[in-house]
């Protein structure tokens, strides 16, 4: 059994946000078994430190700072007429050591990390490729399409559409197609055609998420509502705006105390603006996420548009705090009635009011949470499947 490359568009460390989350714990669940050696792209300088826990689970690591701008990315994908999500990945120093890493170690495995890594696979791959898509990014830009307008509306549209052929073309390649949730999986499989589609979900580390263990408490005066997230993620900057907008003043009609804290590194300028209106918080990078949860009367997650299973709402449940999420933050969830879910302001609105009026109840629907997660999503159970793929198990696992 030889070796497995692992390419990532982003290393896989510290597990603090959605991308890196699952990204270590898969490479923490393939390093269990075999020798890993990791390729990555860094765009935080912290990325770029002698990290021991990367080191401790990899055989060798090579980490390339990614400084192409999007303007140039853009540039680069009108005139090759290649999607702008490959172009601002595409990199000679990482294609170099890919090639020399195929060249000097025994590879039998290639585990590639999104699609946007998937343009250095060698053009006749005789390992086994596993491609993690993780989500359908080619559903994430239709979906900005329809909202935008003028030539973002186009180059949406394009880039939708280009990066569908090209995530077909690769996973006609792979042995095992692998996304995030059986919802992402089974549109994939209808929009491509491919067979060897998966669902391998996130998991939660219910040890780190758990209110029993110690953590600097946060004061949060009033009724208390708390969102998590990267703070430049387009869907996470439209979630936190139309909350203040339009939900929020109805809360505070009724819990006029009642604040609203955005809590979440590299906040844009307009994520910093929200902090002007009555009630709002906005935090910037945190020590410890955990304190801001513990300290919630709520969590929510309004977001419009959402791929996936999402991580900032299994940590809600796994820290026992009552959750409201929209349709699309709760759709890839096995939550069986442990959150409120809702789809307008109003009934967004409506649930959180509920559960600020009613702290037995929201105590009590938190515990429930956590105990959902505790079956359902724990890290060993979800990444279980790789074994298959990996050639571990007589036959791939296969999910609907």
């Amino acid at each position: 059994m030889g070796d497995i490359l692992f390419l990532g568009h982003r290393l896989p460390y510290p597990p603090n946000r959605g991308d890196k989350i699952r990204g270590y714990h898969v490479l923490r669940h393939l390093a269990a078994t075999q020798r890993v050696h990791l390729i990555a792209f860094a765009d935080d300088p912290r990325d770029l430190e002698p990290w021991d826990a990367i080191d401790q689970i990899t055989a060798s690591r090579t980490i390339v700072w990614r400084s192409k701008s999007r303007l140039r990315a853009a540039a680069e994908a009108i005139v090759s007429g290649a999607p702008i999500s490959l172009t601002a990945f595409a990199d000679r120093a990482v294609r170099s050591a890919v090639e020399t890493l195929l060249a000097e170690q025994a590879i039998d495995t290639i585990y590639v990390f999104s699609s946007q890594m998937a343009q250095y696979l060698p053009l006749n791959a005789g390992q086994r490729v596993i491609m993690d898509f993780v989500d359908m990014d080619a559903a994430k830009f239709e979906a900005y399409a329809r909202d935008s307008r003028g030539p973002m509306r186009w180059l949406m549209a394009r880039e939708a559409a280009l990066l569908l052929r090209h995530d077909t073309a690769i996973a006609r390649r792979s042995q095992a197609n692998l996304f995030v949730s059986a919802a992402e999986a089974t549109l994939f499989r209808e929009r491509s055609g491919a067979a060897n589609v998966h669902a391998v979900e996130n998991g939660i580390d219910t040890a780190f998420f758990n209110p029993e263990r110690p953590y600097a408490a946060v004061d949060l005066p009033g009724p208390s509502i708390v969102f998590t997230g990267q703070m430049d993620y387009r869907p996470n900057v439209e979630a936190v705006t139309w909350f203040v907008d339009a939900i929020l003043p109805k809360i505070r009609r009724i819990h006029p105390d009642a604040r609203f804290a955005i809590v979440g590194r590299a906040s844009t300028e307009a994520v910093r603006k929200l902090a002007l209106h009555p009630g709002v918080t906005v935090t910037g990078e945190v020590a410890d996420v955990r304190a801001w949860i513990a300290a919630a009367s709520v969590v929510v997650a309004p977001l419009k548009l959402a791929r996936g299973v999402q991580n900032k709402v299994l940590e809600a449940m796994a820290m026992a705090r009552p959750v409201v999420a929209s349709r699309a933050a709760a759709e890839g969830i096995d939550h069986r009635g442990t959150i409120r879910v809702g789809e307008t302001a109003d009934a967004l609105g409506d649930a959180i009011t509920a559960i600020l009026r009613d702290p037995a109840a929201a105590a009590h629907l938190g515990q429930a949470a956590r105990t959902q997660v505790m079956t359902r999503y724990s890290w060993a159970a979800r990444l279980a499947p790789l074994d298959g793929f990996l050639g571990h198990a007589a036959a791939y696992p296969v999910t609907p």
